[in-house]
């Protein structure tokens, strides 16, 4: 199965390496990009969870719901290494 909205993300992070690949603003355009990956599984953990729970398919929302905690954490850790180190040197 091909995800649009992904292929459009990593256009977009190819747009990025291009404009910036010499430059410290780089790895901060990376961690964005990266942030928008686990937002975009984000959104698509909790909606189908929440399906999950409106079929009453108890087991299966709560996996859901430990993946979408897990990618919650990734996204945490992008925005704690963007602040304070990345995107102080991209400044």
């Amino acid at each position: 199965m091909k995800y649009e909205a992904i292929t459009g993300i990593l256009k977009e992070c190819d747009e990025v390496v291009e404009d910036f690949g010499d430059s410290t603003a780089l790895d901060a355009g990376m961690i964005a990009a990266a942030q928008t990956v686990e937002r975009y599984e984000m959104a698509s953990y909790g909606a189908l969870r929440t399906w999950a729970e409106e079929l009453g398919m108890n087991d299966a929302a709560k996996l859901l719901e430990e993946t979408l905690l897990e990618e919650r954490g990734a996204d945490q850790l992008l925005t704690r290494l963007a602040e304070a180190k990345v995107n102080l040197k991209a400044a």
